[in-house]
């Protein structure tokens, strides 16, 4: 006997649209034939309820497929949100990404149409503080009586495309060489970069195992670099010859787990004393005498225990002075004399974590901080009124994990203090194509004094560094490092290109499979066109030390 085949009944498919008018193609090729009779519609209407009972008995629910409009970010139908192609669309149902205001969106935002809107300009203020008079009497002959025009960094000179094999976390010009550029990653690696010969690659691996966060030069020798890294370790590196040393290393039983695992991140020194100062990620500070290599003190808590104290800045006149930030909300101005748990000058209060926070370059008397609430705030003297800022500045720096966090970096050459630079988060659609432009503001106003971009750069950059001494940019974006400079000085007349770009190929590109914790896989979109473009395919090429310990 024949075997007789199983029957099956198949889920009934439920198909859910946005509006009832809204029909597939198939509906529309359905329409246009002749309508069923009577009879056939309730042959039909017998048929479905058979098998939807069948369906019933064996267990088996209907399967409903949705066409509806979700919104990633509320998971509610009839709106989408996110990014359609180079414009970022918000959720009417949440507050303004940029201004973290209610009422409107990112598009419409009135701080994205004007950065000074809301900003009330700086004053005027004839100094009364007799400390604050004496300050600044001793600075006058320094500071020019008239500002300057600014001189805006807004072409790309060179490049070294995937310099490192992983995301660009600090950099650091050479305090003698116009022309040196250091420049730190994820995984620990020290890049040494002569961006005037370009082609030249030079990147020590063997220094840290992870993410190098700070680097400063030596006071005392300008081919040494002092380094702290999430390993828990400060590195002291010949420049020249590449061999390391550890000044302090706050792991020395290895990996016994979070709990217990320092990392440190904010670093700076104080070049009276000859001390390195850095900071863990437990609130705790540490000194460390760089001229015996070892720890002088005990570590002293800062922040809130358990939090990371991400940036350390000392006074440039006043090095006794020291301005700390980290995840607690605060920034806080101590005096290095008298330093002791809970003493601190001022506390300024920030609604939410604080990335940086740095004195002014010349006279050291204002603070400019740099929070995730997409707000720049900026004190005009550190003599008074610390209780509240002097201005805050509505910019885009909410970033979400994988990205090196976006620091204000004051302009080292501006006599008025007044200009800074910082990448932006939102991108902006410019001829179809997401860019994240390069911003310079100035301080004083809340104005954007210019906006720096790159049509073949489409990745963020967060970490920009002005030269101190010449009109030079240096950006880290990604694992590539770009210099600009000002687009007068190139000879645009004859329309020659004049940009020398180097692409660094090496092993990291034929990596096949990516790691979990990889997160710089949009480096391949950097895609430049023109006669000067070079690409180093082979490693051998290039100079690849390893440091020694």
């Amino acid at each position: 006997m024949a075997p007789q085949p199983r029957r099956t009944a198949f889920p009934k498919v439920l198909i859910e649209r946005d509006t009832d008018s809204e029909q597939s193609s198939s509906d529309d090729d359905e329409e246009e034939e002749d309508p069923p009779s009577e009879e056939e519609n309730g042959n039909e209407k017998e048929d479905k309820t058979e098998d939807f009972n069948d369906s019933k008995k064996k267990g088996k629910s209907p399967i409903t497929i949705s066409l509806k409009k979700v919104c990633k970010v509320c998971k509610r139908t009839g709106h989408e949100a996110g990014f359609k192609g180079a414009t970022y669309i918000d959720c009417p149902m949440k507050p303004c990404f940029l201004c973290k205001m209610p009422g409107h969106t990112t598009m419409t935002c009135p701080h994205r149409v004007a950065t000074e809107h809301g900003v009330i300009p700086a004053p005027h203020i004839n100094t009364q503080n007799p400390v604050e008079f004496i300050f600044e009497r001793q600075l006058r002959p320094r500071i020019t009586s008239i500002k300057p025009a600014y001189v805006i960094p807004d072409q790309v000179n060179c490049a070294a495309i995937r310099y490192h094999s992983r995301r660009v976390t600090c950099l650091e010009f050479h305090p003698t060489n116009n022309h040196i550029l250091l420049s730190g990653d994820k995984k620990g690696q020290l890049g040494v970069w002569d961006f005037a010969k370009v082609h030249e690659k030079t990147v020590y691996g063997n220094i840290h195992s992870c993410i190098l966060n700070n680097m400063r030069f030596s006071p005392a020798n300008d081919g040494t670099i002092y380094a702290a890294s999430s390993d828990g370790t400060i590195s002291c590196t010949d420049l020249e010859t590449g061999i390391s040393s550890s000044l302090m290393n706050l792991n020395p039983d290895g990996w016994q787990g979070p709990g217990s695992w320092r990392m440190l991140y904010g670093m700076d020194i104080n070049t009276e004393k000859g001390v390195v100062l850095v900071a863990d990620n437990f609130g705790f500070l540490y000194l460390v005498d760089s001229r015996s290599n070892s720890q002088t003190g005990k570590a002293i808590m800062i922040h809130k225990k358990g939090s990371k104290v991400v940036g350390l800045h000392c006074n440039p006149l006043q090095p006794d002075l020291l301005l700390s930030c980290g995840n607690d909300h605060f920034a806080r101005l101590w005096d290095l004399r008298r330093l002791e748990a809970g003493s601190a000058l001022a506390s300024l209060q920030h609604r939410r974590v604080v990335n940086s926070a740095y004195f002014s370059p010349l006279s050291g008397t204002k603070i400019l901080t740099t929070s995730q609430d997409n707000r720049l705030r900026i004190w005009d003297s550190i003599f008074r009124g610390l209780d509240s800022p002097s201005r805050e500045i509505v910019h885009s720096q909410d970033f979400n994990r994988h990205l090196t966090p976006f620091r204000a970096e004051w302009d080292p050459k501006d006599p008025s203090e007044s200009l800074a630079v910082i990448g932006r988060y939102i991108s902006e659609n410019y001829n179809g194509t997401a860019l994240h432009p390069i911003d310079f503001i100035d301080i004083n106003t809340g104005q954007l004094v210019a906006e720096v971009m790159d049509p073949n750069i489409t990745t963020i950059s967060p970490v920009n560094k002005l030269h101190p001494r010449d009109d030079v940019l240096a950006t880290g974006s990604s694992r590539s490092l770009f210099i600009w400079r000002p687009k007068e000085k190139f000879d645009v007349a004859e329309g020659l290109d004049t940009r020398k770009i180097i692409v660094f190929g090496g092993d990291e590109k034929k990596r096949g499979k990516r790691s979990k914790d990889d997160d710089d896989s949009d480096d391949d979109r950097f895609k430049y066109k023109g006669n000067n473009v070079k690409v180093k395919k082979s490693s051998k090429q290039t100079t690849h030390r390893k440091a020694k310990r």
